[in-house]
């Protein structure tokens, strides 16, 4: 007893010399505009930066895809600019502000995020669409379904968006799961979109309902990245950002860079070009 007596005397002092946390001042609600400021990333239990000296600003209503071949970085970026990678020199910035500045709860629902590995849930359609809200909105849920053009795929389901899934969602196909992952990405009409191989076990139904709503998120004032690497998901874009090492190797309108990295590729008698590798 004695001792858990100086135990709690000891946390009590420490408790007392700490400053309080401060409250961070609740930001304005973001317009759109995304930027990579002198970005350097090291993974996780890694030494060496995967990607070095990345400046990129991505304007509201404006899409810009990240290309390179495999291994040049296109996932790191993605996962440095969602905030799931930190910097280890530079910063992220939405609307200007670091990302340790957005307390996360409040910029989470304003980021939508479409990993290369989508992850479902325990839990049903609508909840996982809903990122596993306790109360999800319905018109929300079926909105971004529908913007995914998933929503009839659902109706069909045994339960419709009542349908519960296992872990990871076992009983759906691969190109379901990244359709329900891209309806969850555009849930609640955030204002930033980050997709990565968002296209990679689509159909053709799948690619064309993701480059509409591509076409959309841009007309409604959304900053969106996309890295990938077959070509039919960067047709929306405006702008691309060709990787190469972890460094910025071109970046400029989409069919210009096409170009001149297919000139370049075909020069050095290199198989395949950027459009076999975007």
């Amino acid at each position: 007893v004695l001792d858990a007596r100086r135990a709690f005397a000891r946390l009590s002092h420490a408790c007392s010399v700490v400053p309080p946390e401060t409250e961070m001042v609740e930001l304005p609600a973001p317009i759109g505009r995304l930027e990579a400021e002198d970005l350097f990333v090291v993974a996780p239990g890694g030494a060496e930066p995967v990607l070095r000296n990345i400046n990129l600003v991505v304007q509201p209503g404006e899409a810009i895809g990240i290309v390179g071949v495999t291994g040049s970085g296109k996932s790191s970026l993605i996962r440095a600019l969602a905030g799931l990678w930190p910097a280890a020199k530079g910063a992220v910035r939405y609307d200007g502000a670091a990302l340790d500045q957005w307390p996360p709860e409040l910029l989470g629902p304003h980021l939508g995020y479409l990993p290369q590995e989508v992850q479902l849930f325990s839990g049903t359609i609508a909840q996982n669409i809903a990122r596993l809200e306790e109360a999800p909105d319905s018109e929300q849920v079926v909105a971004a379904a529908k913007r995914a053009c998933v929503h009839d795929m659902i109706l069909r389901l045994p339960d419709g968006y009542e349908t519960r899934l296992g872990e990871g969602g076992c009983a759906l196909s691969s190109g379901q799961k990244q359709r329900l992952g891209l309806a969850r990405a555009l849930y609640g009409a955030p204002k930033y979109i980050l997709l990565d191989e968002p296209n990679s076990n689509l159909d053709a139904e799948g690619e064309a309902a993701l480059i509409d709503a591509i076409v959309e998120l841009k007309a409604q004032g959304c900053a969106v990245v996309v890295a990938a690497h077959r070509p039919s998901a960067i047709s929306a874009v405006d702008r691309l950002l060709f990787l190469k090492d972890g460094q910025v190797a071109a970046l400029g309108p989409r069919d210009e860079i096409l170009d001149a990295v297919g000139r370049a590729r075909s020069a050095t008698r290199a198989p395949g070009s950027m459009r076999d590798c975007a």
